[in-house]
């Protein structure tokens, strides 16, 4: 039995507090709302209590950030696609951010079992004024426990879109092994990060030119540094990629790249999400 899973998540302003109104149906959940830097930033922190996806199985998560509004979505831990025999498994994430709103979207990293039929599907739209900090982590496999993704066959779509601005999209599948084990692919590394900072509008030059010097800086000393490359794709549009063999080094780049953009772009600190801590 497939489950179909939605949740809609509308923020306003109330005064100078950022308000929180979740709608679901099925097994989607707000698991926390939380306001460790004050009224102005909602944390929210989702969660899908059968802990994995399965065949057939659809989430859906639809975000609007009302104007002036400030939210940081994650998750309390990894969001699993586990083996389907043959239908394929998808979640699909829409995000609407309006003038003057500031969103990051940093869930914990995506599993893609050895085995599973996959697609992961994020779109964006962003006004003018919007901004946003986001990350998309995915681990194929579970090398560690003796689980390669290879090993299982299967395949694990990606989608991610601003519209008419930035589009990656591509399939990985299990029995490339020129895709997963080339130096011109993957390099055998079967973490997958990609982050970035997008303004509905372009940046000034000098703006983003301090973007892409504080990720450099941060990526010169990870131990990740000959698998990282952060890039500006467009006007307004920040991009870094990396690759690892675990997704602690993977999490730790990124995090530690968040908090510098945080302060150069919003001059706030790291504000690491509490869950994370727990």
């Amino acid at each position: 039995m497939s489950w179909h899973g939605r949740l809609e998540l509308r923020y306003t302003r109330d005064g100078e507090r950022t308000v929180a109104h979740d709608r679901h149906h099925g097994p989607l959940r707000v698991l926390q709302r939380l306001y460790p830097e004050g009224d102005r930033v909602c944390h929210h922190v989702l969660v899908h209590p059968p802990g994995g996806i399965v065949g057939g199985d659809r989430l859906e998560i639809d975000a609007q950030l009302d104007a002036g509004t400030h939210v940081l979505i994650t998750t309390p831990g990894a969001t699993r696609f586990y083996r389907s025999a043959e239908a394929t498994t998808s979640q699909s994430v829409r995000l609407r951010v309006a003038d003057g709103a500031r969103l990051e979207w940093l869930p914990l990293e995506t599993i893609a079992f050895p085995g599973c039929r996959a697609e992961n599907r994020l779109v964006i739209e962003l006004e003018p004024s919007a901004e946003m900090i986001g990350w998309d982590m995915l681990a194929l496999g579970l090398p560690a426990a003796g689980a390669a993704f290879e090993a299982g066959g299967g395949s694990f779509r990606q989608h991610l879109e601003l519209p008419g601005r930035w589009l990656e999209r591509g399939t990985i599948d299990a029995r490339d092994e020129r895709l997963l084990d080339s130096p011109l692919g993957f390099a055998r590394q079967r973490v997958l990060a990609t982050m970035w900072f997008a303004s509905g509008s372009p940046l000034l030059p000098s703006a983003e030119q301090r973007l892409l010097d504080a990720a450099r800086e941060v990526a010169g000393a990870s131990p990740l540094a000959p698998h990282i490359g952060v890039t500006a794709p467009q006007d307004g549009i920040v991009v870094l990629r990396a690759l690892a063999s675990r997704v602690e080094p993977a999490m730790a780049l990124l995090s530690a790249v968040r908090g510098r953009w945080r302060e150069l772009s919003w001059s706030l600190d790291a504000g690491v999400p509490r869950v994370w801590r727990t």
